[in-house]
């Protein structure tokens, strides 16, 4: 499985649903589950970013299926990018 980073914002309406119902970030992470991306952490950030996701998924198609089918309901906007474990890197320098 790939690791990737998801940063996300909540748009208007996104807000207000958390605000309305706080179980809903969980109850998304379920969706994520089920559209084959696990999410490994999750953090609520100050500053550009509202969450910060650490996701493992098989590939980037489904990575970007998942970020766009959320982004489609208009409460999220999201940009990800592909993790490079530091072993792995560090190998690959070598």
């Amino acid at each position: 499985m790939a690791t990737y980073i998801l940063l996300s914002n909540l748009t208007d309406e996104g807000a207000k649903t958390i605000k309305k119902n706080p179980g809903r970030i969980q109850e998304v992470n379920a969706e994520l589950e089920r559209l084959g991306v696990r999410v490994t952490a999750q953090y609520a950030t100050l500053g550009p970013y509202d969450f910060v996701n650490v996701v493992e998924a098989p590939d980037n198609l489904t990575v970007a299926r998942v970020s766009a089918e959320m982004a489609s309901r208009g409460r999220v906007r999201i940009t990800t990018l592909p993790a490079i474990e530091i072993e792995a890197f560090v190998a690959s320098l070598r």
